[in-house]
Parts: C-alpha cells; sequence; structure tokens
C-alpha cells in the first residue's frame, strides 16, 4: 500500500509540472517568453512588422490576411490577439464564423469548452448585437499532448484497468466525471476562442489563443 501511494503522488506530481509546461501554442509557438522573443519567432513564421506599430505584425493566417498582437502580463506573454486585416459584410461573416467553428470542431487537437452554436442563415447579426447585446464567440481549448494516455493514467489512479475495460454503468459515470474533473484541472489554462467584431457595419473575426498561466490574477493590486 505504502509503494502505491508513493507511485500515485509522484503520479501527481507529474501532471501538475505537465500542466504548468504544456501551455497554448499558436503555430507551433509557445504562448510564453518574452514580447520581443515572440516577435522574433513569429517573423520566422513569415509575418512583418506593421509600418504603424512595429510590435503589431501583418500576415496570413488560415488562409486570411491577419493582424497579430502581443499581450504580456510581466513582460511574460499570455495572449496572441489575432484580428482579420479587412472587414466584411453581415452574411460573410457569418459564414466565416460558423466555417470556424466547424474547423476547430474537427481538429482533433481541440475540445469545445462549451456549446458552440452556429449563426442561422436568416439570423440578424446587426439587430442582435446592437438590440439584445448579443455577443458571438465560440470557446475551445487545446488538448494537451497525449491526451488519451495521461488521461487513462488518471482513471488508473482510482480504477485498475480491468475495471476500466469492464465498466459497469456507475464506474462509466464515475470515469466521465473524472474526465470533466481532469480538464478542469490541466486543460483550462490553453483556451482558444474567437468572436465577431463590428468595424463602422462591417465585420471581422478576432481570435485569442492565452496562457492561462501568465495572466494577470490580481498579483500587483
Amino acid at each position: 500500500m505504502k509503494r502505491i501511494l508513493i507511485n500515485l503522488f509522484i503520479f501527481l506530481i507529474a501532471l501538475v509540472a505537465n500542466a504548468q509546461n504544456d501551455v497554448t501554442q499558436f503555430l507551433g509557438i509557445p504562448i510564453d517568453g518574452t514580447e520581443s522573443e515572440m516577435i522574433q519567432k513569429l517573423k520566422a513564421k513569415g509575418f512583418n512588422s506593421t509600418t504603424v506599430e512595429p510590435n503589431v505584425l501583418e500576415g496570413e493566417f488560415n488562409g486570411v490576411l491577419v493582424y497579430l498582437h502581443i499581450v504580456t502580463n510581466g513582460n511574460k506573454v499570455w495572449r496572441i490577439m489575432v484580428s482579420d486585416k479587412n472587414t466584411i459584410d453581415e452574411r460573410s461573416i457569418q459564414i466565416r464564423f460558423n466555417n470556424l467553428c466547424r474547423q476547430f470542431e474537427n481538429n482533433p487537437k481541440y475540445m469545445p469548452l462549451f456549446q458552440n452554436d452556429l449563426i442561422p442563415d436568416d439570423e440578424n447579426i446587426k439587430y442582435e448585437t446592437i438590440v439584445n447585446k448579443k455577443r458571438y464567440q465560440a470557446a475551445f481549448i487545446q488538448k494537451p499532448s497525449d491526451f488519451s494516455t495521461k488521461l487513462y493514467s488518471y482513471f488508473l489512479t482510482k480504477y485498475s484497468a480491468d475495471e476500466i475495460k469492464d465498466a459497469t454503468t456507475e464506474i462509466d459515470q464515475d470515469l466521465r466525471l473524472m474526465t470533466i474533473d481532469y480538464i478542469q484541472k490541466y486543460c483550462l489554462h490553453k483556451p482558444v476562442w474567437f468572436m465577431i467584431s463590428e468595424y463602422f457595419g462591417k465585420y471581422g473575426i478576432t481570435m485569442f489563443y492565452d496562457n492561462e498561466n501568465n495572466k494577470a490574477n490580481g498579483e500587483d493590486l
């Protein structure tokens, strides 16, 4: 029993350490380090400084021309904000938003943070945003590397391999709860979300790649 508890303790320490090191990535670049380091890494990916603001980059991302804004906390990068360079009309933004939702849902690197509803074809986006103050957004989480393997190992902290394989209804329900618990503990620091932004009657998509580990939590107050 003592050896089992020691092994379990070591495993949990490894999970926490991995959660701290496994951060959100943008184009394979960890959202971490200093602003100057991030700028150089993004330029190596083909982005260039804008003429107006050197720390704002521009280039092509997912087939669209965009601006990249780097947000820091204590000189540590915690967010990459991606905004469309060109604005489009209401019908076009509805199509673009829905396509993005489908792309994320079909990408095995992501899982939805909550239910992300598509915009109906007959939705009046202008009316909904102005009158009903509706915000069109979708949120996902980047899965940690080897997500399935690590989740299975998390199950093994409570159940044997045979119990998991031949799970009863009760155990199956508990495994679902353990999955939610695992995501809350080790995945919520890697959100990627996007929303529709309005600019003088035209629309664009703004995306956010966040490393919640580097986000301000009131420590400077």
